[in-house]
């Protein structure tokens, strides 16, 4: 056996005894309800989640690790750990506030209780994103011991970055980081908020789509009107709303916005449309939409939903022509098209639509630009070869259709550093949704693969 060879199969078994230790850090980390929202959750528990991973990365071998107030007023966690001379220098990041439970009666079990089922753990943030946590952590202590205090350190320059309110949107750490730069800059940028395209599959997120959000209002009558007196002829604005939103897809299910192409192709791994089925829960019988491939409508293309509608709800609701109603668009914006320009074609696109004579006010909501990752690199080299010696895979490349604003701030930040999306949150984790859940097995094959890539991006280049 080769020296690397051995020094791989070494590290593998460091990582697979850790793995308890992983599951207790885990265990914590879900007991603590990290909802970066006041109003639902007391932010004493965001603030307890602060300062563990204070204490669990200085057990693992990183400095000076604090808590650095954001411009939001949330909490972001930062530390780092000096390489040899001339090594390059490692970003890892990752946030430690999570999504809400949204509806408890809907989980089967606790929502913040670690819970093994079926070979998986269960819990809100065991995959988004505090099974990322539990990864860096098994990898630092597989290179440095199991307490960061045997002496050998580590391969590269590290930087630690964990965030406190990703999960928000308020965007406080893509504020910190043209002020506090220092905290940031490295040679690779390891972004830990994605996952695997499938369970086992080795993958790299090299696409995220952008987001442009627009509330649509309509506006027909002075107030409502009895619709058996004045039904038909009286101008429904709900009946409005439909037929504007209708016009945002065309009878195959594509996006149709004047001014945005519709056509892109996706270059990457395939998405099989069984296995994209099966991953979203369509109903037999019910058509996925598009006509381009499951990838290219993902990652290539506009693609335009309505979130939410204000109307009078089925239960309570009366004999009434509606007067004036609204809706929630969101538009999900492909690499090389501008969100800005995206959402002022949706604007043109939502008053144009409107029939009858119908009042449309279209107000502007939260906004980011896609992002596509340069893969050119020795890090994507790297990170190849260690997703190959870990998984006995070659890594393939996939987009993601959420947005991850910060990715294009460091990116205009440190143009030359390479941007790498990796991560534990394969599809059956189902992330955001009640009974969110991690596969154990990603957690340890991830951990390994990043504590080869330290290894392997370390070496001459």
């Amino acid at each position: 056996m080769s020296s690397d060879a051995a020094e791989t199969e070494a590290l593998r078994a460091r990582v697979r005894a850790l793995m308890p230790r992983a599951k207790e850090d885990l265990t914590r980390l879900v007991a603590l309800r990290s909802v970066a929202d006041p109003r639902q959750f007391p932010p004493e528990e965001c603030a307890a989640t602060a300062d563990y991973l204070v204490r669990a990365f200085t057990e693992a071998g990183l400095r000076d690790m604090r808590r650095v107030t954001t411009p939001d007023g949330t909490d972001a966690v930062v530390g780092h750990a000096p390489g040899p001379e001339g090594a390059p220098t490692v970003l890892l990041y990752c946030h430690y506030d999570v999504q809400p439970p949204l509806d408890d009666a809907a989980w089967r079990t606790p929502p913040f209780e670690l819970t093994e089922r079926d070979g998986r753990w269960y819990g809100r943030g065991t995959a988004d994103c505090k099974g990322n946590i539990a990864m860096h952590l098994t990898a630092l202590r597989a290179l440095s011991g199991e307490d960061g205090k045997n002496g050998k350190g580590f391969p590269v320059n590290l930087k630690f970055v964990a965030e406190g309110s990703e999960e928000q949107g308020t965007g406080g750490l893509e504020q910190l980081v043209p002020r506090q730069p220092e905290l940031f800059e490295a040679d690779c940028l390891l972004v830990c908020d994605t996952g695997n395209f499938a369970l086992g599959l080795p993958t790299a997120t090299t696409s995220l789509r952008g987001l442009a959000n627009v509330v649509v209002t309509v506006t027909t009558l002075k107030g409502e009107m009895h619709s058996g007196m004045f039904g038909g002829p009286a101008p429904d604005a709900l009946a409005a709303l439909v037929r504007i939103l209708d016009s945002l897809r065309d009878e195959a299910g594509n996006t149709t916005i004047k001014g945005l192409p519709a056509d892109g192709s996706w270059d990457g791994v395939a998405y099989p449309a069984d296995q994209f089925r099966a991953d979203v829960g369509a109903l037999d019988g019910v058509s996925l939409l598009g006509s381009g491939s499951v990838a290219d409508e993902l990652w290539a293309r506009p693609a335009v939903t309505v979130l939410g509608i204000d109307c009078p709800p089925v239960v309570g609701s009366s004999a009434a022509v509606q007067a004036k109603v609204r809706a929630r668009v969101s538009l999900r914006v492909p690499p090389g098209m501008d969100a800005e320009q995206a959402r002022a074609a949706l604007t043109d696109h939502l008053l144009a639509a409107a029939p009858w004579g119908a009042r449309v006010e279209v107000e502007p909501e939260s906004a980011g630009q896609p992002f596509r990752a340069r893969t050119d690199g020795p890090a994507y080299r790297a990170l190849a070869t260690a997703f190959r010696e870990a998984y006995g895979k070659e890594m393939v490349q996939s987009g993601q259709g959420g947005s991850i604003p910060l990715c294009n701030v460091l990116a205009s930040q440190f143009p030359a550093a390479e941007i790498a999306l990796i991560g534990v949150e394969e599809p059956g984790c189902l992330i955001h949704a009640p009974n969110e859940s991690v596969d154990p097995g990603e957690i340890e094959h991830m951990a390994l693969t990043e504590a080869l890539f330290l290894n392997s991006y370390a070496r001459p280049r």
